[in-house]
């Protein structure tokens, strides 16, 4: 007799109704009795004696809907869960503390790891087995859910020690994989780092890897920061290939978060707000990058930005002013049955209905729509192929967006997260100053009002909201520097240094919350919850980690503030990166952009500050330093004696930009020779 078989059939009880996370709500219904993560359910298992079933997902993520379609909503399944464990409902998104630790669970038990995650644990919440997708029936080697179900009940019952004995073993060993990777002593070889952070280079499809592949926004940020003709290459040429890809959302603007194959033909549909934040940066600083004698691949960066800006104001602007978290994968088709990336596809008779026959049959070209379909069921993604001319393909453009706006869209998860809205105030940042946006800095600002107002909650940030309340998980260090770093590059475009004393408090608290011994940082606070080990992540996956995010704010902050302090704890948490820069530089691209611009440094272009006096943060020169200025650069306008930025607007009266690297300061430029001389010039 199985373990459920004996024991009495526990009654479902809602918990997850009034979640602050939409995918929580989403398991509201579920026969299974889910509990959200917390005291409450780790006291009832430790009461009962009931192991833990941990399952992490997240609401765009279309595997978790078939699992939850597959297993979660059938009684026969919760008749196996119920009487046997706490079964607990977390959003990855939510709490990305738990995910990474038990990710690195499932990938140490299971060699892989992705969502949906399913840990089985003790009640305190070591893990002893783990998995990602189990199917409702065995598939080959490949278990069904209920026969893991079944499996671990019965052990759990009959060898409850030797379980407990297996998690202690796993989670001391997991513990010290959060320690940083000791660093080779010396100085950085950079030119090392970039040789083996590019091997991995697609030369044929551009991006980094094979099947499946991701955007790479971070590692291709660093390969733009040197300028060196083969770094630079690689970088323009992933850009491109994205840009024309599958994977980019040819009619409304962003990207899709990976594709299923090397060639970016066939995108996993879910578009996050982390990838088309750091994406919108990155193809504004590749375009600063781009040659003047190269206007087809300048066109096809500046089209990406205006896009990604416009599905963000268009698709994720949430009533708060802050943006949404994801669109899923999945949608209805006109017969109201789901499936993945039906919204996204055409097929050429589709493209003929909605554009005529001449019109039709030219975007079918274009677009690389064909008979047979790339895709499923006949359809295609749609590819940009060749050089069309600009204006018919925005026209066409136009008209098949607002055919697609008839059908039935991806739902959304209006969750605001706050590390993402940073980067994403961040990038918005560069893109309006960069091509002279106006309108773009209002998006930016609004978003910031909303994370100060809903998520800045008894001197502490939140890391998430909803409906604009925010909800009750504290922010972690990914947080707190995206945020920083976010509203620091705001106070700099505007000349409104409120956002600069936010982002110095906000600094000010981090320091005191997550500063580790080593001078780094942990990516939770000192009063968090005590979790098994304390999570540390140092490599970017795919965001920048929280010990870059602060690095990054701390070096901003430090130059616009003139706080030496903050650029010396930068330095202080750059070393602990050094060993993963050394192991892996390609997984490390944040820490592999400081180190460049360190290293620029070194060699006399040390990170400036320029100083922009004028009434319009978008005038023509301001416009000019932010599309010139070197990696590292802080750059601030606003009209002569603006307050709240310490010296930098002392004695500055005539307007022009006023360029200090180190304690050399260069003559005022008002001409563009001028202003690139003294943003570029080396010194001792």
């Amino acid at each position: 007799m199985s373990a459920w078989d004996a024991s009495p059939k526990l009654r479902c009880v809602n918990r997850l109704a009034e979640a602050s996370s939409p995918y929580l709500r989403l398991h509201a219904e579920n026969p299974i009795d889910w509990w959200q993560w917390g005291p409450e359910a780790l006291a009832e298992a430790e009461a009962s004696g009931r192991p833990l079933l941990i399952s992490i997902g997240y609401a765009s993520c279309h595997w978790c809907h078939v699992m939850a379609a597959e297993s979660f909503a059938d009684p026969a399944i919760a008749d196996l869960v119920n009487p046997n464990f706490v079964a607990i409902k977390v959003d990855r998104e939510e709490r990305p503390d738990l995910d990474a630790l038990y990710l690195a669970a499932t990938q140490s038990l299971t060699g892989t790891g992705g969502w949906p995650m399913t840990i089985f644990a003790t009640p305190s919440g070591e893990p002893f087995f783990a998995g990602t997708y189990f199917p409702p029936q065995r598939v080959g080697q490949t278990p069904s859910f209920a026969e893991v179900v079944n499996a671990i009940a019965d052990a759990w019952a009959e060898r409850r020690e030797e379980a407990g004995q297996d998690a202690s073993v796993i989670t001391a060993a997991l513990a010290e994989s959060f320690d940083p990777i000791p660093a080779e002593p010396g100085r950085l070889d950079v030119w090392k780092l970039l040789d083996r952070a590019s091997a991995d280079f697609d030369p044929l499809n551009g991006g980094f890897g094979t099947a499946p592949k991701f955007p790479a926004p971070l590692l291709i940020d660093a390969l733009l920061v040197k300028g060196e003709p083969g770094s630079l290459d690689a970088a323009q040429r992933s850009l491109d290939a994205m840009a024309r890809g599958g994977i980019h959302d040819q009619l409304g603007g962003g990207f899709a978060r990976y594709s299923v194959d090397a060639s970016w033909v066939v995108p996993h549909f879910e578009k996050m707000l982390y990838d088309n934040a750091l994406l919108l940066g990155t193809y504004v600083r590749g375009w600063r990058r781009t040659a003047d004698h190269d206007p087809t691949l300048r066109w096809q960066h500046e089209r990406v930005v205006r896009g990604i800006v416009g599905w963000l104001e268009r698709e994720m602007r949430t009533e708060s002013g802050g943006f949404a978290s994801s669109l899923d994968a999945d949608s209805l088709d006109a017969h109201g049955n789901r499936h993945e990336g039906i919204y996204y596809c055409w097929s050429p008779e589709l493209l003929s209905d909605a554009l005529g026959p001449e019109d039709g049959d030219w975007a079918a070209g274009v677009f690389h729509v064909t008979s047979t379909g790339t895709f499923e069921h006949g359809l295609s993604t749609l590819q940009l192929r060749g050089h069309p001319d600009p204006q018919r393909l925005a026209d066409v453009t136009s008209r098949l967006l607002a055919e697609r706006f008839e059908r039935y869209a991806p739902a959304r998860d209006d969750k605001v997260i706050a590390a993402w809205n940073g980067l994403a105030i961040d990038s918005l940042c560069w893109a309006a100053t960069v091509f002279n946006e106006p309108g773009w800095l209002e998006l930016a600002t609004t978003a910031a009002e909303a994370l100060w107002r809903d998520h800045w909650v008894g001197g502490r940030l939140r890391r998430s909201s909803l409906d604009g309340q925010a909800g009750e998980v504290p922010g972690f260090a990914e947080d707190y520097g995206a945020v920083a770093t976010g509203f620091a590059r705001l106070a700099g475009a505007t000349g409104e240094a409120v956002w600069l004393e936010r982002a110095q408090l906000l600094l000010t608290t981090a320091l005191e919350l997550f500063s580790a011994e080593d001078g780094g940082f942990y990516d939770t606070a000192t009063d968090a919850e005590q979790l098994w080990a304390r999570p540390r992540s140092l490599a970017d996956n795919p965001t920048p980690s929280g010990t870059s995010t602060l690095i990054a704010a701390l070096r901003l902050v430090g130059l616009l503030a003139d706080e030496p302090r903050h650029l010396e704890r930068a330095d202080q948490a750059a070393l602990t990166l050094r060993g993963l820069l050394q192991t892996a530089p390609r997984f490390a691209g944040a820490a592999l952009t400081d180190a460049l611009v360190a290293d620029e440094a070194r060699t006399g272009l040390k990170p400036a500050v320029a100083v922009v006096i004028a009434d319009d943060p978008l005038a023509e020169l301001a416009r000019a330093t932010w599309r010139m200025a070197p990696a590292g650069t802080a750059v601030v306008t606003g009209p002569s004696g603006t307050p709240g930025f310490a010296h930098h607007f002392e004695a500055r009266v005539e307007p022009a930009a006023y360029v200090c690297r180190g304690t050399t300061c260069f003559a005022p430029a008002t001409e563009l020779a001028d202003l690139r001389a003294a943003l570029w010039s080396r010194v001792n």
